[in-house]
């Protein structure tokens, strides 16, 4: 699971909560604010993103170091 760049759009982002990247394959990975990798905790939905996934909170894994495409 865990390796390389890979890349997607952002289908939903809510700063309270969670957030998803959708990849063209139909691949899902939540992500949180603080994996974006600017530091701005704020991306907005459709952005096209690369990102790279980790093992996450809870044994899931997840998007991290979010960057805009």
């Amino acid at each position: 699971m865990a390796g390389g760049r890979r890349s997607g759009t952002v289908a939903e982002f809510d700063p309270a909560t969670g957030w998803g990247i959708v990849e063209a394959d139909g691949g899902e990975w939540p992500m949180h604010s603080t994996a974006i990798a600017d530091g701005s905790r704020r991306i907005q939905p459709g952005t096209a993103v690369s990102f790279a996934v980790v093992p996450g909170r809870a044994g899931v894994f997840e998007a991290t170091d979010v960057r805009p495409a």
